[in-house]
């Protein structure tokens, strides 16, 4: 059954379009990942279906009693409204029809025979609703999901605005699953959730008694929750029946059949202009009229024969050259009883890490166990004369931080990477062009680049520096699918050692080869990859 039918919509904002022709559905119970490049209109689509944005061109219908659920900004509630006023808000229907039965219920004894058997009637169908609504399952469903998203006792109790950013995408979040609308829009869903939580939605929306719409960056969520994939571009949405993994082979697939076609395509037109041609020749030749009639008849065909666009495929990948990076001795760092807390907060206890040549370490765990406290502790550390902390031989660290900055944000791309390396202009654009800053990208300022865009620089000048250990913190935040997968293309080439933190399980799975887990103060390691970690948590 259709819920909802877009139909040859188009957008712009000004001047400048955003999309045209753009046509799906959404079908009851689907699990839709709606994905694209930034820019391409994804959040468009949402706000459009909601109502707060309108349409140059095109349909949009829904089926009749469709109800949309979509978290968007975070709105403001009075200064004494708790969270759990705002979680009991989703069933305010529910509510107001109990207090109606109530109230029916205390007017029995009041009531004639006649009267009663009425309202006994009106009881009866109120109650039906009421079950049907899932009235007596409130509080379950209520600590159902404030369990799966870590919205404790103490938190309910707590007044909205006094929560942080990310417990408030939580609580938000939280209310519109109770909610249960028929289509559920979600735009980066695992923003601001641990592992722990994002494994609890991934369960809770496969389940999902609905349609659910995800924009997310998060691949790996991305391939457990959806089963149909559109990938939005410029003037059409291309659908995918099946999960990510399926949509990333099956796009290729579709590029070089189309490909194929165009190219025999491409072929053909070429061997009718060279017969035309020859006829021509041989009409001058021979100065025969019937070989020029034969060139014209042969040009009104070919003039018929409708031109093709020759299929694109944006996959370009950033050029890594590390054949000279120095390398580091065997045994990269051996640190030992390391500990950290904060007053009475403790976070790490007497732990330890060994790292090794060519290891590519992943250090997991909830948030607020220490993970970037870890990495700051070992950075601090570094070729301090410290006992604890035996750092290896010829030892040349790049960091990557969660927000990446720059002492001066206000030089050009290519000013600031000729200044940081001394380098002239032509060795410089040669640098930055294989991170793909290429034409009139290199005198973009600073500033004004993206997130991506900042980590593909700070990239590119620490391999320049040939630096022989990554430490990367969070390094996919902020980025798109398009820039995560150029970040991964450079890690997998990169022939130094990685230590890095992330909640990105698709960015872990295609980089770890040894995992560590913080829990309990303790890191334990598991001396395999993401695949092996998560088999040996489920045996635990």
């Amino acid at each position: 059954m259709i819920e909802c039918n877009i139909n040859n919509i188009s957008k712009s904002f000004g001047a400048d379009l955003i999309f045209e022709n753009i046509s799906f559905d959404i079908k009851t119970n689907e699990r839709i990942g709606l994905v694209g490049p930034n820019g391409c209109g994804k959040t468009t689509i949402m706000k459009i279906l909601i109502g707060d944005e309108h349409i140059q061109l095109g349909t949009i219908s829904f089926r009749k009693g469709t109800k949309i659920g979509y978290l968007d900004q975070i709105p403001n509630f009075s200064d004494d409204k708790t969270v759990i006023e705002i979680l009991e808000n989703a069933f305010k229907e529910v509510y107001k029809l109990k207090r109606e039965i109530d109230s029916l219920t205390n007017s029995f004894s009041s009531l004639s025979e006649v009267e009663l058997e009425t309202a006994l009637k009106r009881y009866s169908s109120m109650i039906e609703k009421y079950e049907l609504l899932d009235g007596y399952l409130i509080e379950t469903n209520i600590k159902k999901v404030c369990s799966g998203l870590k919205i404790n006792d103490n938190m309910k109790l707590m007044t909205f605005n006094l929560l942080s950013g990310g417990e408030k995408t939580r609580v938000m979040l939280a209310r519109i699953l109770l909610e249960k609308p028929s289509i559920l829009m979600l735009d980066e869903p695992s923003n601001h959730l641990d592992l722990e939580s994002i494994e609890w939605l991934e369960s809770y929306l496969k389940d999902y008694d609905g349609a659910v719409l995800i924009i997310s960056h998060d691949r790996y969520f991305l391939d457990n929750v959806c089963k149909k994939i559109i990938e939005l571009t410029f003037s059409k949405a291309h659908v995918y029946h099946g999960n990510y993994s399926y949509y990333v082979i099956e796009k290729e697939r579709r590029f070089l059949l189309e490909l194929k076609v165009y190219l025999a395509h491409e072929k053909k037109i070429k061997r009718m202009e060279d017969q035309i041609e020859r006829y021509r020749v041989w009409g001058r030749m021979r100065d025969s009229d019937k070989m020029f009639k034969r060139a014209k008849e042969l040009e009104r065909r070919l003039s018929k024969i409708e031109k093709l666009d020759k299929p694109k495929y944006e996959n370009i990948k950033m050029k890594v050259n590390n054949i000279d990076i120095s390398r580091s001795g065997k045994r990269v760092l051996s640190a030992y009883n390391i500990d950290k807390s904060f007053d009475d907060l403790i976070l790490l206890m007497d732990t330890e890490i060994d790292l090794i040549y060519q290891d590519r370490l992943a250090i997991l765990g909830n948030n607020g166990s220490g993970k970037s406290t870890f990495i700051k502790i070992l950075l601090e550390d570094y070729n301090l004369e410290e006992p604890l902390y035996k750092w290896g031989s010829k030892v040349k660290i790049g960091y990557l931080a969660q927000e990446v900055k720059f002492k001066d944000d206000s030089l050009s791309v290519l000013d600031y990477f000729m200044k940081e390396h001394e380098v002239n202009q032509s060795r410089a654009r040669t640098e930055l062009a294989k991170a793909l800053f290429i034409r009139d990208d290199v005198f973009k300022s600073i500033r004004n680049l993206s997130g991506g865009e900042k980590s593909k620089l700070k990239l590119c000048s620490l391999t320049f520096n040939k630096v022989n250990l990554m430490i990367l913190d969070e390094p996919t935040n902020h980025l798109d699918i398009d820039s995560r997968e150029i970040l991964e293309e450079l890690l997998l080439e990169f022939t130094g050692t990685i230590l890095f933190v992330s909640h990105d399980r698709y960015f872990i799975k295609k980089i770890a080869n040894r995992v560590g887990e913080i829990d309990d103060y303790h890191i334990n390691y598991y001396e395999g990859d993401y695949d092996y970690y998560r088999y040996i948590k489920k045996r635990i």
